[in-house]
């Protein structure tokens, strides 16, 4: 089973799946970008024509997620791993201005750490250091065994600081399949109910695997919201970051006063200064994103993906609630806590999951394999792009 040019049904986790419509018209791009007779690999990035392209894919995340202007949107490169190291220094940068006094065993980061990403981003920011590490709550001491990442803690166990410099969180995360609840009235949604009222929260979240595939709950409550574009709206190289305008600091006035001096280009005032020009980005990912948006919006927006996202989600655990009553299948995520875009499960027998991937790709699906820290399988569904 195959689509047009031959393409096979790509389940990969990231760099995902594109459009055909989108790869079609790139292709006419990487010869002739928007009539300059130049291709979009080579034009200059200081270009009309290539400004017009960024300005575009900025205002169509502002409209199709409803950021408010009090943030702003930012384009980078380095993905999610360099937003690891970005969220903290800029974070840190920004308390030390609010407080120059305090000592950096006083200063709090806290983690909230529900699989494996979240758990690299606690790691970098121990490393980095500038603070304590707070885990606010590890998801694997409510785990099944004691030591997966199988779902969300219900919101009695989450322990935050006082008043820290960083509330870190991952929405959805990509090797266990584990998601929170878009529902903030579900036990395993976000507890933001539990973050300090009437102030404006240090919260940053990673969006990157489930970043357009519906709204984003509280958004203006976060500081910090990012994603790599390869897992949903584009190829790899962009990393879209909103950042609300209270974060945007003065990062070496901040380093005179103690905190580490911040690399310029993970600095989130260089980016917003500079447009996300300070240096060459990443064009063909930014030209390809837009793509992708400019698609999005013509099906329906946020309102029609979330619609279909949903459906998808419900159609597969289906599927696996009556392979699991059958003996077929084991999920590996508490009810609950499952993710609309990751799902993860095993194949119960001998060789079974080798005849379920061998059978897989014989009807044209591939990507199927889970991660190798977590095995299983562990298909993708892609944002924008519609399985039925």
């Amino acid at each position: 089973m195959t689509t047009s040019h031959d393409r096979v049904i790509n389940f990969g986790a990231g760099p995902s799946a594109l459009p055909v419509p989108v790869l079609e018209e790139a292709a006419k791009g990487l010869l002739n970008f928007s009539g300059t007779g130049i291709g979009i690999a080579e034009i200059s990035h200081r270009s009309k024509e290539f400004t017009e392209c960024i300005n575009n894919l900025e205002s169509l995340i502002r409209t199709q997620l409803g950021v408010p202007h009090t943030h702003s949107i930012l384009f980078s490169q380095g993905g999610g791993s360099g937003q690891f190291s970005a969220v903290v220094m800029n974070m840190l940068a920004r308390y030390r201005l609010l407080h120059p006094d305090v000592k950096p065993e006083k200063i709090t980061m806290d983690y909230v750490v529900t699989g494996s990403w979240s758990k690299k981003a606690a790691e970098e920011a121990r490393r980095l250091g500038g603070g304590q590490v707070n885990i606010a709550v590890n998801s694997r001491e409510f785990s099944k065994d004691g030591k997966s990442f199988d779902n969300i803690p219900a919101h009695d166990a989450f322990k935050f600081s006082r008043d820290p410099a960083l509330i870190y969180y991952c929405e959805n995360e990509t090797v266990d399949g584990v998601e929170f609840s878009h529902e903030l009235s579900e036990p395993t949604s976000f507890p933001f109910h539990l973050l300090k009222q009437g102030s404006l929260a240090p919260l940053a979240a990673d969006y990157s695997s489930s970043f357009m595939c519906r709204p984003i709950p509280r958004l203006a409550d976060h500081a910090i919201i990012y994603a790599g574009a390869q897992k949903n709206i584009g190829p790899a190289g962009l990393t879209v970051i909103i950042v609300r305008q209270d974060c945007i600091v003065d990062v070496d006035a901040a380093a005179k006063l103690g905190a580490a001096p911040v690399p310029i280009t993970f600095s989130y005032k260089t980016l917003e200064e500079s447009k996300s020009l300070y240096n060459t980005p990443s064009v063909i990912s930014i030209y390809m994103t837009a793509l992708v948006l400019e698609l999005m919006k013509e099906k329906g927006g946020l309102a029609y993906y979330e619609d279909l996202n949903r459906r998808k989600a419900g159609r597969i655990y289906g599927l696996l609630k009556d392979g699991e009553e059958k003996g077929v299948f084991k999920r590996k995520v508490k009810a609950g806590s499952e993710s609309w875009m990751n799902v993860v499960f095993e194949v119960l027998g001998d060789d079974a999951e080798k005849r379920f991937l061998e059978g897989a790709e014989h009807l044209g699906m591939k990507g199927l394999k889970g991660h190798r820290s977590v095995g299983g399988r562990r298909p993708r569904f892609i944002v924008q792009r519609d399985h039925r």
